[in-house]
Parts: C-alpha cells; sequence; structure tokens
C-alpha cells in the first residue's frame, strides 16, 4: 500500500509520538509498503526510504518545539503525485485537518490515530475552560475518520465516552534490541548521579513540560535524602523546573539518544513517572526494556503497562504520599528489585514494533477494502 501519514510532530524532535512513528514508518517499508510523511519542517527529506515533506510552520507560543503548519499551495500535487491508497493523520489539530481535508476531497480512505491527551493539557496551561470545547472539536476531527486508533484501553474508552466513533486499539511497541539491562553501567551512573554513582538513583525520562507534573518527585528527594535524581530530555519547563530543584540532588541532563539513552535506562535504580495525562507512555516500556523498574502514577494508558507489584509500583496520584512509599518500598528490596527488573524485561519483550505494525497494516488494509467495497456498490 501507499499511506500518506499527516503529523504535527515528526524528526528531528524527539519524544514518544516520534519515537513511534519512526519505528513503524521503517517497518512499513521494510514490510513493502511506501510512506510519504507530510510533517512540519524540520530539515529532514526522508526516514528510512520514506519521503519526508516539509511544511513551513511557526512555533507554538506555549510550546515553541511544536510547530503550528499549513500546507502551502503545492503541497496537494505532492500527494496526488504519490496517489496514496490510505491516509493516516497522527492527532489532527493544524496540519492533521489538512490531511482530513485532502482523503475527503481526493475520495482516499482516511484513518486517525490519537496519541496526546490534550483536554487533560488544558488544565496545565490554565485554559481547563476550554476542555469542553476541544472536545467537540475532537469529536468533529475524528469522526470524519473510517478508524480512530488509540494506544491503551484507558484511551480507547475515553474516546467512545466523548462520542468519538469506530475506535480500536493500536498495541503497544517498543525496541527490545536497543534498550537491553546489559547496558547498565559504573560509567552512566557517575554521570546520572554527578559522581555519586553509590547512590540510589531515580530517573525521569521525557518531555520537561507542565503536563508531566515532574516538580512531584521533589517530595521524593525530601523522604529519601540518599537518593539522587537525573532528568533526561528538555523541553518549555526547564527552567522553572531548576529553580523548584535547587538545593536538592538533581541533575538536568538533556537530550540523550540511541545507546546512551538505553544505558542511562538499564544503569538507573527507579524509573519515576508522576504524569497522569499518559495515552501510552512509551518511556516505561524503554524503561521496562531496559529493566528498570517502574514508580508511576495509575492513570490513564500506564496500567495497560505496569503490573502493581510485578514488574513496576503504581500510586494513587490523589496520595501525596503514594509516590513516596512506592519509591521507598521499591528501593528497600533488593531480592524483590530484581525481580522486578526481570519482569519489566519480560512484558516488553511481548511488545515488539513488528508485531504492532503488522496489526497497523492489517488495520489499513480492512479500511482500503471496506472502502473499496463501499465505493462498488
Amino acid at each position: 500500500m501507499r499511506i500518506a501519514l499527516f503529523t504535527e510532530t515528526f524528526l528531528p524532535k524527539v519524544d514518544g509520538i516520534v519515537t513511534r512513528l519512526s519505528h513503524t514508518i521503517e517497518h512499513l517499508q521494510r514490510n513493502g509498503d511506501e510512506v510519504l510523511v507530510i510533517s512540519p519542517d524540520g530539515g529532514v527529506t526522508e526516514h528510512k526510504g520514506a519521503k519526508v515533506h516539509g511544511v513551513p510552520g511557526m512555533p507554538l507560543p506555549l510550546y515553541p518545539e511544536l510547530k503550528l503548519a499549513l500546507p502551502p499551495i503545492g503541497t496537494r500535487n505532492v500527494i496526488e503525485e504519490f496517489q496514496p491508497d490510505l491516509i493516516h493523520v497522527v492527532n489532527p489539530a493544524v496540519l492533521g485537518l489538512s490531511g482530513i481535508y485532502y482523503a475527503k476531497t481526493m475520495n482516499v480512505p482516511l484513518v486517525a490515530s490519537y496519541h496526546t491527551h490534550l483536554p487533560q493539557y488544558l488544565q496545565h496551561y490554565g485554559l481547563g475552560a476550554l476542555e469542553g470545547v476541544l472536545w467537540e472539536l475532537l469529536k468533529l476531527a475524528h469522526n470524519q475518520a473510517s478508524l480512530n486508533l488509540c494506544t491503551s484501553t484507558a484511551m480507547v474508552n475515553e474516546l467512545v465516552t466523548h462520542g468519538i466513533e469506530r475506535v480500536d486499539l493500536w498495541q503497544r511497541g517498543v525496541d527490545t534490541e536497543m534498550f537491553q539491562p546489559h547496558l547498565a553501567s559504573e560509567k552512566m551512573r557517575s554521570r546520572l548521579s554527578q559522581g555519586n554513582p553509590e547512590s540510589p538513583i531515580l530517573l525521569y525520562v521525557g518531555r520537561v513540560s507542565p503536563e508531566k507534573e515532574i516538580e512531584n518527585i521533589k517530595p521524593i528527594l525530601e523522604a529519601i535524602p540518599e537518593a539522587r535524581l537525573a532528568i533526561v530530555g528538555d523541553g518549555p519547563h526547564r527552567e522553572t523546573l531548576e529553580t523548584h530543584f535547587a538545593g536538592t540532588p538533581t541533575h538536568f541532563v538533556g537530550y540523550l539518544r540511541g545507546l546512551e539513552l538505553a544505558s542511562a535506562f538499564a544503569s538507573a535504580d527507579a524509573f519515576v513517572f508522576p504524569s497522569r495525562t499518559e495515552t501510552l507512555g512509551l518511556v516505561l516500556l524503554e524503561a521496562m526494556a531496559a529493566g528498570c523498574p517502574v514508580v508511576a502514577a495509575r492513570s490513564g494508558g500506564i496500567p495497560d503497562i505496569v503490573t502493581d507489584g510485578v514488574n513496576g509500583y503504581l500510586f494513587d496520584p490523589a496520595d501525596p504520599d503514594g509516590a513516596i512509599e512506592a519509591t521507598k518500598s521499591l528501593l528497600a528490596a533488593k531480592e524483590e528489585r530484581e525481580m522486578l527488573r526481570q519482569n519489566a524485561r519480560q512484558e516488553a519483550e511481548r511488545w515488539g514494533w513488528s508485531s504492532a505494525t503488522c496489526q497497523l497494516q492489517n488495520y489499513y488494509r480492512e479500511v482500503a477494502r471496506s472502502q473499496s467495497a463501499i465505493g462498488a456498490a
């Protein structure tokens, strides 16, 4: 098949959505499909054999790493020349709306996917009053698609509750070849802890933004004074958090990629993830693949991944002491922590990118067959 993929975010940006799309495109191309990516222009023109058509965009005021991009005249010609069998819009917001338009006017089957829980994000940016309006806009956009995919059962239920139709689950995926427990090293522990590798090392990896609630890790540090925190990633909230964590043993590492990132996961004692807005939480799977036990909020798509007391610990985000007690429990029992590491790795091994992409291809083909049958009738 020939798939035109519209996405609001793509390389060189680093986040869970881009990671999923990058691996998906690689496996689609490897399996014989052809992909055209339409995304905000980031200087990337090709990925794993797929052409990337960059669209000029303006940085989002609240989040400069994201761009508002509208396709200029000539984009339609690029799409018509590609002759897609299907259009897939990822998180339709601005650029994705043009993908919906092209699908409707060119009579091409349309699939949409939901990866970012934007209605909950609004509360963290002081715009909570607009949540109902945003759900109505999302419903209007997503209900144009023949199929809407979510990456966790919690999000499937959430979308259905808000009136979005034809919703199904796109199974999780993780690079189990890249993220492995044997990549743990004293050198990386020393780097994460700023020269204190013998201390318990807590790790956060991901976007450094308000909706991730990273500030809620500070009480854990205060309750476990011997522990140290490494924050890997960057984003608009970094300066605020540097002030918030001043005087604590916290190291803002910045971005890590590839084997360095895999080694960071494998070398830490616990991956702490307080976010309540996750549709899936890909970084949790990456941590687990690297054998790093997880302490995470029981919210969103996270319980799909983490089984409390088996491959990590879940805590009630409404309990101010929940994350503290969960982290203390994890660090206290060395033998249990080793069991959690092994179980976390075993869980991650169930979810390779090849299987997730085969499932997606089956969805694509079913949508294309259904529209073809309707057209024939």
